[in-house]
């Protein structure tokens, strides 16, 4: 449910040293009334790379966190030669086993009808009420924020996203991660023991990944811990920039 908007402050200690884009995935900001096949993994893919290709930009690094980190993910595997670096924050290569892949599916699509029938308000309290989340309340008024900012969002088009690039409609990516020919960053918080378990995972699937948790962060680790998140994001952006990449141990 988030936004370019949420990566101003990522962007704002960048920019002297990186060109940064940040887009709006299919059903959020303005990234609004699509075809239907652009709500899908592969569509959203395809919107990214045709936004690269307007701005000549060749083999950027990625950064996604949670949804966009599995868009980051799938761009590198299937889009190799469009992606030198990925930089991944509580993000996942999918549902493994295909019976608890279905049940994700009927859980998005009844998500997906509680949205259209036009609760947004409760839709995201609950949402934000999950076990996943509950770390925010570390950070005063963080968790407000987050709730205001998105109910900004359009609640017929979330559904659309949920149909289409939720967890269960995604296809499994953890068999493919060996094949990974770039460096992965692979971040979680310490909190979000789930996230941290599987960015151990990815880094343990590809030669080219590593994993870092960070301490006293969950989920979302960009905010609720800003200074490290962004200290090793500059870090990892500066080792992809000069061809130097070190995936000898978990951090």
């Amino acid at each position: 449910m988030g936004s370019r908007a949420d990566w101003a402050v990522a962007i704002s200690a960048l920019d002297e040293r990186f060109y940064c884009v940040a887009p709006d995935l299919p059903g959020h900001g303005t990234s609004l009334g699509l075809p239907p096949e652009a709500y899908t993994v592969e569509g959203a893919a395809r919107g990214v790379l045709d936004l690269l290709d307007r701005l000549g930009a060749g083999r950027p690094t990625i950064v996604g966190y949670s949804m966009g980190g599995r868009l980051a993910l799938y761009l590198a595997l299937r889009h190799p030669e469009r992606c030198s670096g990925l930089f991944l924050e509580s993000a996942s290569p999918g549902i493994e086993d295909a019976t608890e892949r279905e049940a994700r599916r009927r859980s998005d699509e009844e998500r997906a009808e509680r949205l259209e029938a036009g609760d947004l308000a409760s839709f995201v309290h609950d949402w934000y009420r999950q076990p996943l989340f509950a770390s925010l309340a570390r950070r005063e008024g963080l968790a407000q924020e987050i709730i205001e900012a998105r109910m900004r969002n359009d609640p017929v088009e979330l559904a659309c996203s949920l149909r289409g690039m939720g967890t269960g409609h995604q296809p499994s990516l953890w068999d493919d991660l060996d094949a990974l020919q770039v460096p992965v960053v692979a971040v979680a918080g310490e909190l979000d023991e789930k996230y941290a378990r599987i960015s151990r995972r990815i880094a343990g699937s590809s030669p080219n990944a590593r994993a870092v948790v960070i301490p006293g962060a969950g989920h979302n680790v960009r905010l609720e811990a800003p200074e490290a998140y962004l200290a090793l994001l500059k870090r990892s952006l500066c080792d992809t920039e000069i061809g130097f990449y070190s995936p000898s141990r978990n951090e």
